[in-house]
This record gives structure tokens, sequence and C-alpha cells, in this order.
């Protein structure tokens, strides 16, 4: 209305800093490229300039933040709907239980062990004694088989970095072990002598943040030794780009390795039997070469191995090979490719239980080993089913379930008798019966076909046009599925209606949908996005200027480059720790990998495709752009901030409306994971104020 737009006038953008602007300009295959900002790209924790520019950046942010309408309703409602008790999905290890828990409010969720199904569980690793300030966290962990130990990762202040040390699980102290430098790493039990992990060399230290990510190796590390009597297993210096990650099946008997170049499901395999006694140093054999398909190690029951693959099924299936040394590997199918998506597999007991995505849907069945059908499992609704691990000793194991407005419920399935009983279901704050769930279709500009999930509270007349948060990420194979938010829950509560799109370029229908969205495909998925708001315009469900938009990393990007290319569709946006320079993200940390879904900067054809939609190059001067939040955080060493940090001050140069264009960063938060609860709360009020106030959900009273 005329009274609403004068109040989101009476709020005009602040005066930002001044941004000391370089003379940068490099060619590149005949076009000359500015970037006035590359001083920007600078690590805040080595560079006096920068540091000082992300201080004068929160200052405006933080003054013009504070003084939003509800911004104090929105904190409180978003603490309320956290404030439930919740687990994670329970791991078995001899007689043990292991699962994570938090009691609610909590900045980190403790680690629980019960001694069998029903004894009383104890708290055995409680991150939140670990830092004043919350921001170190628990991340990967692992129990010996026989549940006697426990190697666990710390990860601090939200970097990719981890430490890992190893906890004696009856009596809770840890032992000498310390492990430094694994990043992208799992951790996996050899008997109780040791485990597997990958790690990358040391880095010089005032690099440990920016610098790429190469030559990482596999290693074993033996109990009560130090890390330099490690065993390498397994490297490839001839090819320092590659990335491996090791495997141990559940039965113990092989080692498998896993080899990647970049993000795309593309790998090698080599493996060996691990000989008696823990001897770790004989070399491994291929089982699959070529960089060519999708190769997911299932499990393996003595000679046996199981793969999800993509060979020949870009919706996937299941293959299993006897392996037998000397020989070259003879592949059976166990489960063929079907019209729905395969999103993983476990072998349990003697079944195979088989996760589907339907339209970004979960679908969970069982087949034998050899793979006759033996049973469905009903989920109950529209949502997300994760877990189901276990091994071919057991028939138990343990998954969770999720919706939109339902937190995970933890289930117990015996996949020997099908009986299913609830493990933790937590007790809510709110209704969900309040809520509607639907999933509908839209078409996008070159008439394919996108899903699009909608939340809203029951009671909206959804012709009538409402405040609307639509979400994307599209990218890397990614899917986008159901999945309870709390901070989300206080944009319904407050009666805004969230939007989802299954965009091309994630993994919602297979390898093909990827493809058709990424390299010099790319565009197709900022069309979905842009497609997805013209539906929800047409369809009366929001209006002109009550559409905020949203996506984090690869998401980040999308909004950017959207904004970019339809300011005028947006009342608002939020871009989270964006990929924003797309002629330089291969340079710095994990960006090398993401060549696969982006191209080549110093390749021509890939340069001219990157340079169309790259957020910090294509802003348009004389556009009235919506009001933008861009969030980071100083200690992101996946997409470093570099990244938003020159987007935002090319943005606050540009003449590109009077709208509030605003940085906000976090400092030790890192990309996301590992985030304290109070840290989430208290950023997640300041987005969702910004978004709720210039689409008209929140004004001034």
């Amino acid at each position: 209305s005329e009274r609403d737009q004068m109040k989101l006038a009476a709020r005009p953008a602040p005066t930002y800093p001044a941004t000391a602007k370089g003379d940068v300009v490099e060619e590149q295959f005949g076009v000359p490229v500015a970037d006035p900002y590359r001083w920007l790209e600078d690590d805040v924790r080595n560079s006096p300039a920068v540091a000082g520019w992300v201080t004068e950046q929160q200052a405006v942010t933080s003054a013009y933040l504070k003084d939003l309408p509800v911004k104090a309703e929105l904190k409180a409602s978003m603490a309320k709907m956290f404030d439930y008790e919740r687990f994670g999905v329970p791991r078995r290890a001899g007689n043990r239980y292991f699962y994570m828990r938090n009691d609610g409010l909590q900045n980190q969720s403790v680690l629980n062990v019960r001694d069998g199904l029903t004894g009383e569980g104890r708290p055995l690793i409680d991150p939140n004694q670990w830092a004043k300030d919350g921001a170190t966290a628990l991340a990967e962990w692992a129990a010996s088989k026989d549940g006697t130990m426990l190697a666990y990762a710390i990860q601090d202040g939200g970097s990719d970095w981890r430490t890992v040390r190893v906890m004696d699980v009856a009596t809770g102290k840890d032992m000498s072990d310390a492990i430094e430098w694994v990043k992208f790493s799992g951790l996996e039990w050899v008997g109780s002598e040791g485990f597997v992990y990958s790690r990358f060399p040391k880095p010089d230290s005032t690099q440990a943040f920016q610098a790429l990510n190469t030559n990482q190796a596999v290693y074993f590390h033996r109990i009560g030794t130090p890390q330099s009597d490690d065993v390498l297993l397994y490297a490839t210096p001839d090819r320092p780009e590659l990335n491996h990650v090791g495997q141990v099946t559940s039965d113990g008997q092989w080692l498998i390795v896993t080899s990647s170049s970049g993000t795309d499901d593309r790998y090698e395999v080599h493996g060996r039997k691990i000989a008696g006694g823990g001897a770790m140093d004989a070399p491994l054999t291929p089982i699959i070469t070529g960089f060519e398909h999708n190769w997911t190690l299932v499990d393996g029951v003595g000679d046996q191995l199981w793969f999800v693959t993509n060979k020949d099924a870009p919706r996937l299936k299941v293959v299993s090979t006897q392996i037998t040394p000397g020989k070259a590997p003879i592949w059976a199918d166990i489960v063929a490719e079907k019209r729905e998506t395969l999103n993983g597999a476990s072998i349990v007991g003697d079944k195979i239980i088989l996760a589907y995505l339907k339209d970004a849907q979960a679908e969970v069945e069982m087949v034998t080993l050899n793979g006759q059908p033996a049973a469905t499992i009903d989920l109950g609704g529209i949502g997300t089913a994760a877990g189901f691990g276990g091994d071919a000793s057991n028939p138990e194991t343990f998954y969770s379930f999720t919706g939109f407005t339902t937190p995970a419920v933890i289930y117990r399935l015996n996949t020997a008798t099908g009986e299913r009983t609830v493990f933790a279901q937590p007790e809510l704050p709110f209704n969900p019966d309040d809520y509607v769930s639907e999933q509908r279709f839209y078409t996008s500009k070159d008439g394919t076909k996108i899903p699009l999930f909608l939340v809203y509270r029951k009671d909206l007349d959804l012709s009538k046009g409402h405040p609307t948060m639509l979400y994307g990420y599209g990218g890397f194979g990614i899917s986008l599925t159901p999945g309870y938010s709390p901070t989300r829950m206080a944009w319904l509560q407050a009666g805004g209606v969230y939007a989802q799109a299954g965009l091309r370029g994630g993994g919602e229908y297979g390898k093909t949908w990827h493809e058709s969205g990424r390299l010099l495909n790319k565009q197709n998925v900022f069309d979905d996005f842009i497609a997805a708001g013209e539906y929800l315009m047409a369809e009366g469900i929001t209006g002109k200027g009550q559409l905020a938009i949203e996506g984090r990393s690869n998401g980040g990007l999308l909004v950017g480059a959207v904004v970019n290319q339809r300011p005028d569709l947006f009342g608002a946006a939020h871009a989270a720790v964006g990929v924003m320079d797309m002629l330089r993200f291969d340079r710095f940390t994990a960006g090398r990998y993401w060549v696969d879904d982006y191209g080549y900067p110093n390749k021509e054809a890939d340069f001219r495709n990157l340079l169309t939609y790259s957020p910090y190059h294509t802003i348009k001067e004389g556009a009235a752009y919506p009001a933008v939040l861009v969030s980071t955080a100083d200690t992101d060493d996946r997409v470093v901030p570099g990244h938003s940090f020159k987007y935002a001050a090319a943005l606050q140069a540009a003449d590109a409306g009077d709208k509030p264009h605003l940085i906000r960063i976090e400092t030790r938060a890192g990309h996301g994971s590992g985030k304290p609860t109070d840290k989430t709360i208290e950023e997640y009020s300041d987005i969702y104020a910004f978004l709720g106030y210039w689409t008209g959900l929140f004004n001034d009273e």
C-alpha cells in the first residue's frame, strides 16, 4: 500500500564507509577486466587495511539492523523455535549407542553414549566447555568397532581445518593422540588398533586459510603413537590436485580409497584386503580407473563389494563385484536405474536400504543383497529421510525423518522383521498442523518443468499476496529437499510464505539435471530462479515488492546473479557466503574444485561465459536495486570472504537505487558448519528483520 511504501521510504540507505578504489585492470582474451577492490582479497588476519574496512562496514550495518522493527520479537521467536530437545541419528558400536543431543538452546550439541539400547545416556563430549564464544564445535566422530574408543574431530571458528583426538569411552579421558591438518576427511577404524584419515601438508602459517588445498593423502594412525609415525596409505604426488578419502568395509576386511579431482562425482577407486594384525603398508590396487563415473562404496561382505554408480544410469543404480586378486572386476547389476533418483544405499543385516528422491521428496525401500524387492518403508509425508547406517552382521538401523514444519523424529528399524519404533521424538513449541506444505511445478524460460515447495500458515489466503521468501541453490548436483529450520519457522509464524525451488544444476533428477545447470548451461539456473519469482507473482502468492530471495554459497552466487539480471523483480535479497568473483574463485582454498561446475577462468569459452553472470562484474549502473544484505564470516576458508567484500564494495559504489546495500560480517563463524546457536539466532533475526521489513512483513507500527 501507499502507506507501507511511505514507511519503507522513511528508512533510506545509510552513508556507506568510503572504500579505497584501486586501479587494477587485467586483459584476458582481449577483454580489459577492472578489479578495483582486489585489495579486499587479503586475509583479514594479516591485513590491517582489510580489518579496518570490516570494522567500519560492520559498524554501519549493525547500527542499521538494530533499529529495524520487530528485531527483538524475531529473536525471541527464533529462540522459542530452537528451544526443544533434539537428537541425532544413533550409531551402534559393540554394545554402545552414540548419538548427539541438544537440550534446546545449547550452542553446540553434546555427544552422548548409552550402554545398551535402554541404558541411561551419559554425556561423553560437551563442546560447550571448549570456548567462551561457543564457536568451537565437535565435527566428525567415529567409534571403534567394539565401542571402546572414539576418534573425534574439533572444528574451531567455523574453519574447515580439523584437529583429531582419541578418547577412552569408558573413562571419558582423552588419550595422547593428536592429528593436525585434517580436512575433507572421514575417520575409519581398523579394528581397535587405529584409524584411517585424510590430510593435507602443513600450510605456510600466513596462508593456512587462503592457500589452495593440494596434495591430500590418506594415512593410518596407530593408537598411542605420534602423528609423525603415521603410515602413508595412498597419495598421488604426480597429481597434486586429486583428493583421496579412505573407507573400511564394515566387516573390516577391505580398505577402499576413492579419489576425485573436483566436485564432480567422477571417481577412481583403489583398494586391498586389510592384513591380519593391522599391517597397513601394502600397496593398493586399482578397482576403477578413468575418472568417468560416480562409484560410491555401499559396503563389502567378504570379498564382495557393492557400489552406487551412474555408469549407464544417469539416475544411478547399485552394482556389485567379487574381488579376485590379479583379475579385473566383473560387475553385475543388483538394482537397476529407476525413474526416481537414487540418493543413497546401505547394507543392514541381509538387506540393502535404498533412499530415492521423487520430485525432491524422500522414498525408501529395501531389497535383498541380490536385488530382490523386500519392503517399502512408509515415511508418512513430504520430507527427508537420513541415516540408515549399519552393517551386514546386524539388522538394526536408525534413521531420521524431517519435514518443513516437523523437526527430525528418530526411528529404530529392524530390517529382518520390518518392525519400526520411535527412538526420539521432540516436543514442539508450536503445532505443525497449523501449517501447510505442498508441492507445485512451474515452467522455466525454456519450457522445463521445475519443482517448487510452498510452506505457509494454514489460515493464509494464498491468493491475497504475501511477503514471500524464495530459496534456491542450483549447483554441484546437490538436491534441495524438505527440512526443518527453527529460524524459518519464525518467518512462517509471522505470516510469511516460504518457497523452495529445485533448480537445474542440483541433483533432484540425477546427472542430466545437474549437467543442464552447469558450465555453459549455468544461465539455466538463473532463468529457473527468475521464473520461480514470476510464477509466485502470476499466481498471486506474492506481489510487487513482496518477494525476498535467499541463497547460501553457490546459492549466494545465484542471488547476486539474478539481482543483477532482474533487479526489478525482487523487494529484498540475502546473498550468504557467496561466490561473487567468477574470474578468481579458483585461486583460494577449495575454490579450485569448483571448476567442474563453473569452468576454468583461464579458458576463453569459460571466461566469456563466467563474465556474463559474475555478480562482482555485472552490477547494473542506474538500475533501482532491491534492498540487499550480503553476509559472510571473516574466518570462512571455504568461500573466502573476499568474494563478499568485493561485491558489497562494488554494489555500494554503484548508482543502484536508494535502498540499503549492506554487508554483515560474522566473526569466528566460517562457512556455516559448527556455528553456535546464539550466533545463528542473532544472525537470522538480523537477516529476517531486514528481509521482512523490505517486503512489508514487518513495518513500523
